[in-house]
């Protein structure tokens, strides 16, 4: 039997973190993470830890970043020394916008081996200092013990630790585990007991006195706390597509406009602003203006100071009394008027029927050009959002479709995600496979969708792989494919570049065939070019991993 220290440091870890609520541990393969690999091997084949292997460090962070947006609690990314660390800092940086709980378990070298040239080593204490609740640069194993690290470490993630953290705010940890020679052995006998995550305590919320024109604004990952301050305001509700609040009586469709029409955007005398609102200038332009209060409720890193005044608050309520009727009315007229209708007219049975041929040929006509109509943005955008249900999870990418999104569709009470504390375009499909996995744990029904563009879907390409021994998500990529990032054409940057200057530093066109990497990497792959194809394909009884690529004009 090997002795080794690293490896007995390593058990106990692993224990103790399924012990506070850990379920999933995302690994990188590396050497000097050995002892901690072995161990959460060893667990999971005790059937206590979900393991899911990804060689991709970047790959990796964002795929425990898609399984603690799922599940609300931190989901584990372990990794080697050096550049392997420094790959996890795009997920911690999401993360910690965004207010997701997270844990990144980098191994190291010991002091020893710091600073002197050692192969893989560089300056990993303090590397995620500003994107992390709390970090940790645990002692070598034999030099001192990992108990307590766990606890620790789980309640500053969850913002439930006053000492550690930031009280009621979930975010990432960091934890760097050094360790000496020899790096793995057997692995002990530890008692491994899952237990619950803490949970913050619950902070006193404040009260919101009824009085000013007020609008209740749901930014990236406000959910469904949103809708329940508007309806208890009896307020319109401005709900972003990817805020998980777009759903209930007082949605207000076409809000862009609505915000810039004095009648009713002229009149806001108080916003109170759930999640990251990140989607339209109208609302930046609104949360700017000195005649309106400000009231935000902080989920991520930063407190959202909007307007160099704005009131943070951990939680809101509504006070009783009277709601104001002439106002909510207002808003929901204008935007009954402004709703958007995608929807595939009925057949003209009565022309399709008729004794008259000429009635009925152009009935027929009428048919064959709605089955062959092209797709374009707002159908495209349309055709995912009517095929997904509660029982399925909605991924945006940060591409023009989600913004596509956000302007033309309607309510509905789906769980939707995308990374929007940065906005990034990196790690969408890793993300959302890691939503997958969770979602549809122990058998849960439901399909995840992703929604991106072409140059999002190509910047984590890497994340299509998967290991052929795990569990194979049922998940669909849906690819609008412009052959470029088009959402330049529409920035400050098209009006002043040339043309030439514009395509080669910004659009990016690219001729990648989409098909070849789907069967490169073993996915199902559809192209489809009408609406009627696209219905089909989302939602045909299939399962697994299925690209779906839509060509759009520029």
């Amino acid at each position: 039997m090997t002795a080794s220290p690293a490896t007995d440091a390593a058990a106990s870890l692993i224990a103790d973190l399924i012990a506070h609520g850990v379920r999933d541990l995302v690994l990188s393969p590396g050497s000097r993470s050995q002892s901690l690999a072995l161990a959460a091997v060893h667990a999971a084949n005790q059937g206590h830890l979900r393991l899911h292997v990804r060689i991709d460090e970047r790959v990796a962070g964002f795929t425990a970043l898609g399984l603690s947006r799922e599940t609300g609690v931190p989901a584990a990314v372990l990794c080697t020394s050096g550049t392997a660390a420094a790959n996890l800092l795009p997920a911690a940086m999401e993360a910690f916008h965004s207010g997701v709980p997270l844990l990144l378990l980098t191994a190291d070298r010991p002091p020893e081996l710091r600073g002197v040239g050692a192969n893989q080593a560089t300056i990993q204490p303090g590397m995620f200092a500003s994107w992390v609740r709390e970090q940790i640069d645990a002692p070598v194993p034999g030099d001192g013990d990992w108990s307590g690290l766990a606890v620790r470490a789980v309640a500053a993630a969850m913002g439930a630790d006053a000492e550690h953290g930031l009280p009621g705010v979930s975010g990432p940890v960091h934890l760097n585990l050094p360790s000496r020679e020899p790096l793995s052995g057997d692995v002990p006998a530890v008692d491994i007991a899952p237990g619950e995550a803490p949970r913050p305590v619950a902070a006193e919320p404040l009260v919101l006195e009824r009085g000013p024109r007020t609008v209740v604004i749901a930014g990236a990952d406000a959910g469904p706390d949103a809708e329940e301050v508007a309806h208890a305001g009896s307020w319109p509700l401005i709900a972003e597509i990817v805020s998980g609040a777009r759903f209930g009586r007082q949605v207000v469709h076409g809000y862009r406009a609505l915000l810039s029409d004095d009648e009713l955007g002229g009149r806001i005398e108080r916003a109170v602003v759930l999640g990251h609102p990140t989607l339209s200038r109208e609302v930046a332009r609104l949360l700017s203006r000195a005649d309106v209060e400000v009231i935000a409720v902080r989920r991520g890193g930063e407190a959202l100071d909007l307007n160099g005044r704005t009131t943070p608050a951990a939680s809101v309520a509504v006070a009783a009394g009277p709601a104001d009727r002439e106002w909510l009315g207002a808003w929901l007229t204008a935007s009954a008027a402004r709703a958007v209708d995608l929807s595939e007219r009925a057949p003209d049975q009565d022309g399709l029927t008729s004794t008259d041929p000429s009635a009925r040929r152009d009935a027929v006509r009428a048919e064959l050009a709605a089955v062959r109509r092209p797709l374009d943005r707002e159908l495209l955008a349309d055709a995912v959002w009517r095929a997904t249900w509660p029982h399925d999870r909605l991924v945006f990418g940060s591409s023009r479709l989600v913004r596509v999104a956000d302007s033309v569709l309607g309510g509905k009470k789906v769980p939707v995600h995308a990374n929007r504390g940065l906005a990034g375009i990196d790690g969408t499909i890793a993300t959302a496979t890691g939503i997958a996995l969770a979602s549809q744990a122990g058998g849960a029904p439901g399909v995840t969708r992703v929604l991106l563009g072409d140059l999002a879907f190509l910047h984590d390409v890497g994340a299509l792989l998967l290991p052929p021994d795990e569990h194979e998500p049922r998940i669909q990529v849906i690819v609008g494919n412009d052959g470029g990032g088009t959402i330049f054409d529409g920035l400050e940057v098209a009006g002043t570049a040339a043309r030439a200057d514009l395509d080669r530093a910004f659009y990016t066109p690219h001729t990648v065939r989409l098909e070849q990497l789907a069967l490169a990497y073993g996915w199902e792959y559809q192209r489809v070019t009408t609406r009627t194809a696209l219905d089909q394909a989302l939602t045909a009884p299939a399962g697994g991993r299925q690209l779906i690529e839509v060509p759009l004009t520029r």
